[in-house]
């Protein structure tokens, strides 16, 4: 799961709010004129008649079938959140390949075209979306609760829209690790009788969220979202330190004791290594706020266009939405949430604090550029390893 996904945008600040345990409206309209419809081509739906809620849920549940895509049980919470769909809609859900990365989702939409089994949504990084849409392979859609997100959390037409998010995180395991560091400064300058092992989730450069860590490192280390240079520099200075271990960091390495030490997203520490590791600490760093989302999006050649369709107004409503901060990721309507009370309360109480200071989130442009920097210093400044 570590070779996954990409993603940008602001995340919303959290506050304490009420809970209300609200699902999706089926609406008030009949549904009877739905077969009409081609929802294929619906780009919004409207409170009564054809495109209305309840249209199409009866269209979703005679296509009976949704096809997702490159999302494991433990990611984001995604193994609640696709059982509970499947409950509430009596509609299969199918992954062909959970363990897969944003540039399968993409491939997969080009090579199952015209099939059954081609992904009738994707959830990437951003960059992948706004690929795909310049490439034509989006169709655009905006659910019912579209104002609820941020402006710059979505494609002004509905053609991507930012679903879940967090923060660059270090994680210690505080049953080895006599002082587990805050910072990316404390880090570095430990001691070696600190004995730190430090991991990145991959290697930067295949896995966006290892790129993440080692931004976040540039940001503490006087580097920007258009410069991340400083953070090989850093990694550098950790692998000379003997510090830094180029393996692919996760809760196997933990408990073998490779690493003790990873730097990776807050939520999937959360549910990746938090689940299994006793002891497993994690902290959003002091000297940097880096932040990501993923998003989601519809492929414009969906075989199951009004699956694919309800499964995006049930993931942003307050059911869908709820059950990611449950994951411990920060939906892209939190904000909404919290101001008009249907957020849970005991979830978002357990999301890792954030210091104070300005959230860093790169745009796509930035992503790539850092990308091409990291692609051409990482080898031959860091290791030629994960």
């Amino acid at each position: 799961m570590a070779y996954r996904k990409f993603k940008a945008a602001l995340l919303a600040a959290a506050t304490m709010s009420s809970v209300v345990a609200v699902g999706i409206s089926a609406g008030t309209s009949s549904a009877g004129a739905s077969s009409s419809v081609n929802w294929a081509k619906v780009t919004q739906l409207t409170k009564t008649g054809p495109k209305s809620m309840a249209a199409l849920v009866k269209a979703a549940k005679k296509e009976g079938r949704l096809n997702v895509i490159a999302l494991p049980d433990n990611w984001a919470n995604y193994g609640a959140i696709i059982k509970d769909f499947k409950a509430k809609y009596h509609i299969n859900v199918s992954d062909q390949n959970p363990e897969g990365s944003s540039a399968e989702e993409i491939t997969a939409m080009t090579d199952d075209k015209g099939r059954s089994d081609d992904p009738d949504v994707i959830d990437v990084g951003t960059n992948f979306a706004v690929s795909a849409r310049t490439a034509g392979q989006l169709a655009p859609y905006k659910v019912q609760t579209w104002s609820e997100i941020p402006s710059n959390l979505k494609d002004p037409a509905g053609y991507w829209f930012d679903d879940y998010g967090g923060y660059v995180a270090i994680g210690c395991n505080s049953a080895t690790v006599t002082t587990c560091p805050t910072s990316f400064a404390q880090i570095l300058s430990a001691p070696a009788s600190a004995g730190y092992k430090v991991g990145l989730n991959n290697s930067p450069l295949s896995a966006s969220a290892a790129l993440a860590g080692v931004w976040a490192a540039a940001i503490a280390n006087g580097g920007s979202l258009s410069n991340i240079a400083p953070g090989v520099t850093y990694f550098q200075n950790l692998n000379k330190a003997g510090y830094f271990v180029p393996t692919v960091a996760g809760p196997s390495t933990i408990q073998s004791g490779a690493t003790n030490i990873v730097i990776w997203w807050d939520y999937l520490q959360a549910s990746e290594i938090s689940a299994s590791i006793k002891g497993w600490k994690v902290v959003v760093p002091s000297d940097a706020l880096f932040a990501e989302y993923y998003t989601q999006a519809i492929n414009k050649n969906a075989p199951d266009p009004a699956a694919a369709r309800l499964w995006e107004e049930y993931l942003y409503s307050v059911t869908g939405q709820n059950l990611w901060l449950q994951g411990e990721a920060r939906p892209a309507e939190l904000a909404a949430m919290i101001t008009n009370g249907t957020v849970n309360k005991t979830w978002e109480a357990a999301l890792p604090a954030v210091p104070k200071g300005s959230t860093n989130v790169p745009t796509p442009a930035q992503i790539t550029a850092a990308e091409t920097t990291v692609t051409s210093t990482w080898p031959t400044e860091v290791t030629t390893g994960p």
